[in-house]
């Protein structure tokens, strides 16, 4: 069972890198994506310009929150990370999760069960054939990854993010 499961996230990662290179997988955006889970009213926005966003973020950085990419499965950042601490959005330093909501879902991405309260909100994204929910930032925007309902209790949510859009501050 685990060679069939590592099978299957070595074709998955093999696929994302393949879309990356051909610039295919962007999430939706605009007009076309309607939020499911509101933004909240309660966190100050920040916008930037393309310009401002690259001039701060690494090019990995900005190709997954700014145009919605993925970066590989297990050979990111924070998939095995297990230090105590919170997670933040690199992009504006947002807390988005801690390390108490986070768990081993074996798919190469770090997974939480649960966002702080008001961080993440989420739209639909039907990029690369298939319907998702994108999860995103909500104080500026980043494509932080996408929200499974295959988590474990008590949320049985799977927040599956990508390590290149968090930054992690150690409690």
């Amino acid at each position: 069972m685990k060679r069939r499961y590592f099978l299957g996230a070595m074709i998955a990662s093999a696929f994302a890198a393949a879309c990356q290179r051909a610039g295919i997988g962007a999430s939706t955006a605009g007009a076309a994506a309607q939020p499911l889970v509101e933004r909240t009213t309660d966190v100050e926005r920040i916008v930037k310009t393309d310009q401002e966003w690259q001039a701060i973020l690494t090019p990995e950085q900005y190709y997954v929150t700014r145009q919605g990419g993925t970066e590989r499965a297990f050979a990111n950042a924070y998939w095995s990370h297990h230090a105590a601490g919170a997670y933040h959005c690199v992009g504006c330093d947002l807390r988005l999760f801690t390390s108490d909501t986070k768990y081993d879902s074996r798919t190469g991405w770090p997974s939480f069960w649960q966002a702080e309260e008001g961080t993440v909100y989420t739209r639909r994204d039907v990029s690369l054939g298939m319907v998702r929910e994108e999860a995103l930032c909500a104080r500026c925007d980043a494509h932080l990854g996408h929200v499974f309902e295959d988590g474990p209790e008590p949320t049985g949510l799977r927040y599956c993010m990508n390590s290149a859009s968090l930054r992690f501050e150690p409690a």
